[in-house]
């Protein structure tokens, strides 16, 4: 018997197998110029779906050339299009064109970044990036090592005197950049290849770009830390005002019920509207500092894989991050725990003042109960009362009655004395209208 094996496959193993595989890097070899941008698509107004629209870009590009485009929900899509070639790739809040094209014939070294691949890109294309564009660099990929005594001076007149960063990587390779936005609007790298082999040079252009572009997004969480820290400090003197409030009300102790009820009522109110503040403060920079500490482990991993060696005179890469990157990321996280802090001291708080209104309102509740049960006992001596009164009655009207039927009987002709006959039946019409209220009182019941 034939086994036909894809059929036994579970539905994600051929699409995880892949994954693995997906997004390689780009062949290259010295001389090469790259251009890179990374455009942004994460909550944008006129789209629906950040993939969806990062797509349509690319889809237009394509049809630009007349070149078919990949599927609407392509994570990855490479081809030539003989001026340059085109590397795409799609992630959850960006995605990724880099532009490679050779270099044929020699170069002035201070004219490397004159003719990038950027420079044939259409221009009506580029103008639908506005506001979109995250990162944009342009990568100069040279062939032959250069000493540190020649290449520092001629890659300082080449980044235009700004302070340098450079180290050795792959053992077999220069990279050179300032992280600066030159003129032109891209940051600009130099990579020496001295002697980098196979997908060596491809794959460390691909690391140079994910820490320039991965940098870029980590950055977007400072501006929500930098906004949030005013509404931290405001939320925070509100709350310490609250619990001194909270203090104040039982050093004094001597208002009444209603009066320390409504004021605690008050400070509930306020201490909920704080709750309520720092919650949307919450889910307004979670999601960002979440994803600033993500990108940020990428950082360090790329750089990392760069095994870098120092350069004379110059700080390496990883110096830089943990001078310039680092703090800002610290910024991120301590706002992020500070919110969450701030969220559980305000949570106590909350619980505290409710478990104070809680008892006040038992104290209410037990007091009201003891006044109806006072209530309750007067009533039932009122209704004691009223039953007493009401055999009386019932007695009199009933020996009335009496006394008229000895009178009548006497006229008749019987010899009766209607006084001692009244008389002597009131105590039994008492006793008689007694038991039969009782009975109905137990019917009742």
């Amino acid at each position: 018997m034939t086994i036909v094996f894809p059929t036994l496959n579970h539905p994600l193993r051929v699409p995880l197998a892949a994954e693995i595989h997906s997004r390689p890097p780009i062949r290259l070899e010295a001389p090469e110029r790259i251009t890179h941008l990374g455009i942004f698509g994460r909550n944008e107004p006129e789209e629906n779906k950040t993939v969806g629209m990062q797509t349509q870009l690319l889809a237009d590009f394509c049809m630009h050339y007349g070149v078919t485009p990949p599927v609407v929900d392509a994570k990855y899509f490479f081809h030539d299009f003989g001026r340059f070639r085109l590397k795409w790739e799609g992630h959850s809040e960006f995605s990724s064109f880099t532009f490679v094209s050779s270099v044929h014939g020699d170069v002035k070294p201070e004219r490397l970044f004159e003719r990038m691949p950027s420079e044939d890109l259409p221009h009506e294309w580029l103008l639908r990036l506005q506001g979109k564009l995250m990162v944009a660099t342009h990568i100069v990929l040279e062939s032959g090592a250069m000493s540190a005594d020649e290449a520092v001076p001629h890659m300082r007149r080449l980044f235009e005197g700004n302070p340098i960063v450079g180290c050795e990587a792959s053992q077999a390779a220069q990279v050179w950049t300032d992280f600066q936005i030159h003129a032109s609007g891209f940051v600009r790298f130099v990579i020496r290849d001295a002697g980098l082999k196979g997908q060596q040079a491809g794959r460390l252009v691909q690391r140079i770009l994910e820490i320039e572009t991965y940098r870029k997004m980590a950055m977007l969480g400072l501006p929500n830390a930098q906004r949030a820290g005013p509404m931290l400090n405001t939320i925070e003197a509100e709350l310490a005002s609250q619990t001194a409030a909270m203090v104040d009300m039982d050093k004094t102790g001597n208002k009444d019920d209603e009066e320390g009820m409504a004021e605690e009522q008050l400070l509930l109110e306020r201490i909920t509207s704080l709750a309520a503040r720092l919650e949307q403060l919450a889910v307004d920079n979670s999601y960002r500092f979440s994803a600033s500490n993500a990108y940020f482990k990428l950082v360090h991993s790329r750089i990392e894989e760069l095994r870098e060696r120092r350069i004379e005179g110059v700080p390496t890469i990883s110096e830089f991050m943990q001078r310039r990157l680092t703090p800002a990321m610290n910024t991120c996280l301590s706002t992020d725990l500070r919110q969450k802090t701030l969220a559980e001291r305000i949570a106590n708080t909350n619980s505290l003042l409710r478990t104070r209104v809680g008892i006040r309102q038992e104290q209410q509740n037990n007091q009201i109960l003891q006044s109806m049960n006072k209530r309750a006992a007067q009533q039932l001596r009122l209704q004691q009362a009223v039953e007493g009164l009401s055999v009386v009655a019932i007695s009199y009207y009933l020996a009335g009655l009496v006394s008229y039927v000895g009178k009548a009987l006497k006229a008749a002709g019987l010899h009766i004395d209607t006084d001692l006959m009244t008389g002597i039946s009131l105590p039994v019409l008492a006793l008689i209208v007694w038991l039969g209220l009782r009975q109905l009182k137990k019917n009742l019941s």
